[in-house]
């Protein structure tokens, strides 16, 4: 696994801020294009994309980047959330885990029957009706979208499972896999690597903070569950994927720094104990901070500190 140092970042941020954000960014495109120009080749015969990763990978926002660069190519493309296929939470009937909890990480939360269904009338040109799900009460949606792909067009279905042989089983002759996550470590200037889902987790720190109103001890408390329902439900399956994206960006740290570093310095305080708590605090005293003026508002690192064009 690729590795970067955080004296370099430092460095790179010292020469040239713009112009190291800038490479970030081009270099994450370049491979959107790469798989999306390589999918477009089988698009007559594979015309559905499944495209997976464990949370905070940055799923939705490469969906969006792909399907924005396919239709700039002209081959229109639509982006199906997989959330939107949740079934409404039976506490009788739900899934629980080890100690007794319900689930929530489990592919069996899915209407597996009603994906499966709608996934091969797309691939047949055949009119659906994309359901939606009410988080708040936990329940289908009463609206749906009608939604009827055309002959050379493309879609993409998006969500942590969708590499799992649950969803993609019966579709691998209609469909390609992508997986998406970080696939970098990061290196303090003492040469300690920081774990690439840690980089998720500070993605998801922030993101629960600003947009979900949950601070960092809780984000760290449901971690620990993420993490087994990854290792148990994503990684087995992530080899399924004929394309594979790496969303880590070299900045990214340091764009985070002011978002993060503090609310972690009072985590430590409390004396709240999380694997590599201190390492994480470490590199962000230490690395420069990014003027975020500076983030594409088409970025990935969008998808988590706010401020994207992209419709999420």
């Amino acid at each position: 696994m690729k590795k970067f140092n955080c004296l370099a970042i430092n460095k790179r941020i010292q020469k040239n801020m713009a112009s190291f954000v800038r490479r970030c960014e081009e270099d994450y495109q370049l491979q959107i294009e790469t798989v999306a120009d390589s999918i477009a080749e089988s698009r007559g015969a594979k015309p559905i994309i499944l495209l997976a990763g464990p949370s905070g990978s940055g799923k939705t926002t490469s969906a969006l980047r792909l399907e924005e660069y396919l239709d700039k190519a002209g081959m229109e493309t639509h982006t199906i959330s997989m959330d939107n296929y949740f079934l409404p939470l039976d506490d009788a009937t739900a899934e629980r885990t080890e100690d007794g909890s319900i689930d929530f990480e489990s592919p069996s939360r899915l209407d597996l029957e009603l994906l499966d269904k709608h996934i091969k009338m797309l691939s047949h040109c055949e009119e659906i009706e994309v359901p939606t799900f009410d988080f708040a009460r936990q329940t289908r949606g009463t609206e749906f979208r009608k939604l009827k792909r055309k002959e050379n067009e493309l879609i993409i279905f998006e969500g942590i499972h969708a590499l799992n042989p649950a969803v993609m089983g019966e579709h691998t002759d209609v469909a390609n896999g992508v997986y998406v996550s970080v696939r970098t470590r990061l290196e303090s200037k003492t040469g300690e690597l920081l774990h690439p889902s840690h980089l998720r987790l500070m993605r998801r720190l922030i993101r629960d903070k600003l947009f979900r109103g949950r601070d960092a001890i809780a984000t760290m408390e449901m971690f620990a569950s993420v993490e087994r329902g990854e290792d148990k439900y994503i990684m087995p399956h992530k080899h399924n994927a004929q394309y594979s994206i790496n969303t880590f960006m070299a900045y990214e740290p340091s764009a985070y720094k002011r978002y993060l570093l503090d609310d972690l310095r009072r985590v430590h305080e409390t004396g709240y104990e999380f694997d590599q708590l201190g390492l994480m605090i470490e590199m962000l005293e230490y690395l420069e901070p990014i003027d975020i003026g500076l983030v594409p508002g088409t970025s990935l690192v969008r998808e988590f500190v706010g401020g994207s064009e992209l419709a999420y």
